[in-house]
């Protein structure tokens, strides 16, 4: 594999990630857990933890801020009283969208202003950055056991 692809790669995908991402008073962790219980629903704060590569007691203080804020749920799995879990209240969830949306028109905007056969390259490029992701993942699960 070229050292230049690699390195440039990665730097795109820096830029990409700062340039659709406004922090807005959030960390890129706060954002993401908020994201992952909009996408998975209520889930344990171990399981956080360990999906955001970040303590338990990181985790923990994260949780309690966003729940100050109104933006997360804390409770208990019903099946085990001992476990917390985590969920995002309706205003988390309206939090999750507005992020969303605004880079959906970041993305759409930027796209918009390509030639043409820029975007269809693009669009042909995204089944194999798809699995280039889904590959990370594994390797990251695997490093992580």
């Amino acid at each position: 594999m070229s050292p230049e692809l690699v390195a440039d790669l990665e730097d795109l995908v820096l830029r990409l990630s700062s340039l659709t991402t406004r922090r807005e008073g959030f960390s890129r962790t706060a954002a993401a857990t908020l994201t992952r219980l909009a996408n998975s629903g209520p889930t344990r704060l171990t399981e956080l933890a360990a999906a955001e590569e970040v303590s338990q007691p990181s985790m923990s203080g994260l949780a309690a801020r966003l729940v100050d804020q109104g933006l997360m749920h804390r409770g208990s799995d019903p099946q085990d009283a001992r476990v917390v879990l985590l969920s995002l209240t309706p205003a988390g969830r309206e939090l999750v969208a507005h992020r969303r949306e605004a880079r959906t028109q970041r993305l759409s905007a930027a796209l918009s202003d390509l030639p043409a056969d820029d975007v269809t390259r693009i669009a042909a490029a995204v089944p194999a950055l798809t699995r280039l992701a889904d590959a990370l993942r594994r390797s990251t699960k695997e490093v992580s056991r």
